[in-house]
């Protein structure tokens, strides 16, 4: 029997010469002009009120590390979303530290060393400025983060502190869980509900990358049809925008066509385009801040919608209508689902697929076997944002001013479902677009793109000339 081998790496050996020669002859790289982040005066506030929520704790926030995607090869890097909250920062396996006396302190790894004996900067596959690119030293990390920062290794973790959990392996491994573990998770989470002025902009700028990425999907129409795998073609173009505008999209795009669309997290994106059909897109740009938009339309791709494909898409416009109009400071958070909800009952009520009053047929739920999902979700650094909050102050809360939400009824009729009229079957219909909660109501941050089915007919009329 053969023994097996284990191959590793594939690099030559590294004689004691060359070592000896990639220690020598480099040029100081180090910036002291560096600008801070735009990020860091805000990120200063929100560690004081960290501080402040649990005084005299020490407190451990870990940024992740990097995840394997198959064999030696890894993931593209994201920091956990508190972590980016808290610091600006980006880098793998770097902790956040809030000390009991409220002084924070960031302990990275910076860079690759090339003094004697090191060879990491060359020979790492993971850390090696040569393989992965250069990080900052610590006088740079401080500069740009306005923290005081410290090298991982200098990291000690025992004694008692409130963790993060399920981030970083080793750093839930050093320190023993808690009962406080679940509230310092809830809180990073409800902080991040009203949404300040920096947060706001990046938000804003997000979306705004998002309009030109599904102006870019309209404009790519005619080759996608052609394409065998139209879905994926225009998954493709938007991604082009998201990575040329931000970091990259900021969860997978839902390109879905026909039936396809009535599958609500459909990412296979590999189906073709039919003209007679409709093409349900679910994308949005992730700013290089994090911060992710996440807006749906409903496009004919023939350009004009049938008259069956225009009653489907009316009603979710009209709920959508109803949705919005329900957002205000101080109303329930259950409020606008529950009235883009009865919009589409009454809806389907109408068109005869179901009987009794709208009351009965919300009590019973009856409607929701042709729309599945909630119509909105709290949206910031993660499309489905601040998940670990209470249910008090989320899903059972009332709505204040700097919530950031979606609106995104649908309708989803399944091609198999003998309820419905034949005509009606595969086709999905969703509509959805970010707002941020005001003064007085709720301003559109999406309102560039067109939503009544009349404007969207024109808009792709105009991009497709």
């Amino acid at each position: 029997m053969n023994e097996q081998l284990n191959t590793g790496s594939h690099d030559l050996p590294i004689t004691d010469e060359l070592a000896a020669f990639m220690r020598t002859g480099w040029a100081d790289t180090r910036r002291t002009d560096l600008n801070p982040l735009p990020i860091a005066p805000w990120a200063a506030n929100r560690r004081a009120a960290l501080a402040a929520r649990f005084p005299g704790e020490r407190l451990v926030v870990p940024a992740g590390v990097l995840r394997v995607r198959s064999n030696d090869s890894d993931y593209r890097f994201r920091p956990h979303s508190a972590y980016s909250y808290l610091t600006g920062a980006g880098e793998p396996d770097d902790v956040l530290v809030v000390e009991p006396g409220g002084q924070a302190r960031l302990y990275v790894r910076p860079r690759s060393p090339r003094e004697e004996g090191s060879e990491e900067f060359y020979r790492d596959r993971r850390h090696g400025e040569f393989w992965v690119g250069r990080r900052p030293d610590l006088a740079e990390a401080e500069q740009l983060y306005q923290l005081e920062c410290a090298h991982i290794r200098d990291l000690a973790l025992a004694g008692p502190a409130r963790v993060l959990r399920g981030v970083d392996p080793a750093v839930d491994a050093a320190i023993e869980p808690g009962e406080g573990d679940a509230e310092f998770a809830g809180f990073l989470s409800e902080m991040r509900l009203i949404k300040d002025e920096w947060e706001l902009g990046e938000l804003q700028g997000a979306v705004d990358a998002s309009v030109r990425g599904f102006e870019d999907v309209v404009r790519a129409l005619p080759e996608a049809l052609r394409h065998p795998r139209g879905e994926r073609y225009l998954e493709g173009v938007f991604g082009l925008r998201s990575r040329l505008e931000g970091n990259a999209v900021g969860y997978d795009s839902i390109v879905a066509s026909g039936a396809h669309a009535c599958v609500l997290h459909w990412i296979r994106n590999d189906g073709r385009l039919n003209r007679d059909e409709l093409l349900l897109m679910d994308a949005g740009v992730e700013a290089d801040s994090l911060y992710t938009a996440d807006i749906t339309r409903t496009l004919p791709l023939s350009g004009r919608f049938t008259e069956v494909q225009r009653q489907v898409y009316t009603l979710v416009y009209e709920a959508q209508n109803a949705g919005i109009a329900a957002l205000k400071p101080g109303a329930r958070y259950r409020d606008f689902h529950l009235a883009c909800m009865r919009v589409i009952a009454a809806g389907l009520r109408e068109w005869g697929l179901l009987k009794g009053s709208v009351d009965e047929l919300m009590d019973k739920g009856l409607y929701r076997r042709y729309t599945l999902c909630s119509s909105g979700h709290m949206l910031g650094l993660d499309v489905h944002d601040c998940a670990k909050a209470r249910g008090e102050v989320y899903l059972d809360g009332v709505l204040e001013e700097g919530h950031v939400l979606t609106v995104e009824p649908g309708l989803y009729l399944q091609p198999d479902d003998l309820t419905l009229p034949e005509e009606f079957r595969g086709i999905g219909v969703r509509i959805e677009d970010d707002l941020v909660i005001t003064r007085d109501g709720a301003r559109l941050m999406s309102a560039a793109l067109p939503r009544h089915p009349d404007e969207l007919e024109g808009w792709m009329g105009a991009l497709l000339s």
